[in-house]
């Protein structure tokens, strides 16, 4: 069995960016996971100590995302370092880093880096 954790949408507005006007004003991002990590005892156990917390995920991603970078790939480096260092449990994932609304020309909603690992 094959199981994992999937936290959607999470929105933060944080002042990510290489242009010196992302890092002053900042803008709108969005963080989505899928953690792989093995829950299959908390199917029939119902204990919290048999998963990992999604909450204290959370949290981890927020503290992150509050450090400022230039770099969308770095951001999402740091988040899974941070997911990995406190969460042994967690064997792999997949993140996604979204800056809505970047300063470039065009008519572009978002973008994103995924990692997979």
């Amino acid at each position: 069995m094959k199981t994992a954790i999937h936290i959607g949408s999470m929105r933060f507005y944080a002042f990510h960016g290489v242009l010196p006007q992302e890092r002053k004003a900042g803008n709108y991002f969005r963080v989505e996971a899928t953690l792989y990590t093995d829950f299959s005892r908390a199917l029939t156990s119902d204990e919290l100590t048999d998963t990992v917390n999604y909450a204290e995920i959370c949290r981890v991603i927020a503290d992150e995302m509050a450090r400022p970078s230039r770099l969308l790939e770095h951001v999402a480096g740091r988040i899974i370092a941070a997911i990995t260092r406190q969460f042994p449990t967690v064997t792999g994932g997949k993140l996604i880093v979204t800056k809505e609304k970047p300063p470039i020309p065009g008519d572009i909603r978002d973008v994103s880096v995924v990692v997979e690992w």
